[in-house]
């Protein structure tokens, strides 16, 4: 197909500019000049990358500072330009240092388990979960692939808020039996849960072996010398703990 006006239009330009000014490249331009010079681009990623939880108004505020006064939509712009949007960050539980600790003993640990031990493997646990009204929604700047970066991420503490406590299980064919938990849930309710047909029909279901194994964390409910001589009486049940 033989090459249109606007081929021979720039082709045109292009020999002009040379002839008269000894060169391809953009020539200057008459209007006001850009704001945010590298710069001030760099400022911009250097402060979310200290804080991410900073907002475009504080940005704006700090360019303001170094007299460079843009609209916050001029700065949201430019980071989107750098790669840096603003998203929703992931939440984790708090964990403290020893919590830390035991996690990383217990992944050592366990390192080298095969792949048929997990496949029998059944994880329990209680969480609550709100009805009425959720968290405050708020953003973080990041670049793609930090979802997960420790500066990127707001800990979150368990049971902190609800209206609903369930108790669940799962293992690695799938979801098991989901129960509702009402009044204070204690070493007594936690053992009626496990007793009241809530374990051995998520074993059928999920296929479980008969080698099979019971899952928790150090929670005081689940640790307890009453719920501990309760599990010891099920031989057929075996018992890992984790944090």
């Amino acid at each position: 197909m033989p090459p249109g006006k606007g081929y021979k239009s720039t082709v045109r330009q292009t020999i002009y500019k040379w002839r008269q000014f000894g060169t391809v490249a953009t020539l200057p331009r008459s209007g006001r000049p850009v704001k945010m010079t590298p710069r001030a681009q760099r400022r911009l990623i250097n402060e979310v990358k200290k804080q991410p939880r900073v907002t475009a108004k504080d940005l704006k505020a700090a360019l303001m500072q170094a007299n460079i006064c843009v609209h916050e939509s001029t700065v949201r712009k430019t980071l989107n330009k750098q790669g840096v949007y603003g998203r929703t960050p992931r939440r984790k539980p708090l964990l403290t240092k020893k919590n830390i600790a035991a996690c990383l003993k217990f992944a050592k640990e366990h390192i080298d388990t095969s792949q048929w031990y997990w496949q029998n493997v059944l994880w329990i646990d209680e969480t609550k979960i709100e009805l009425f009204g959720k968290n405050t929604q708020r953003y973080i700047w990041r670049k793609k692939g930090t979802a997960h970066h420790h500066k990127n991420i707001i800990p979150t503490v368990k049971y902190g808020g609800g209206n609903i406590m369930i108790w669940a299980c799962f293992a690695a064919s799938g979801p098991g039996q989901l129960t509702v938990i009402e009044g204070k849930m204690n070493s007594q309710v936690y053992q009626k849960i496990l007793q009241d047909n809530n374990v051995c029909p998520s074993l059928c279901d999920l296929k479980l072996k008969c080698s099979w194994v019971l899952q928790r964390d150090n929670d005081p409910k689940h640790t307890s010398k009453s719920t501990f001589e309760w599990l010891l009486s099920l031989s057929y049940i075996k018992i890992s703990w984790m944090i």
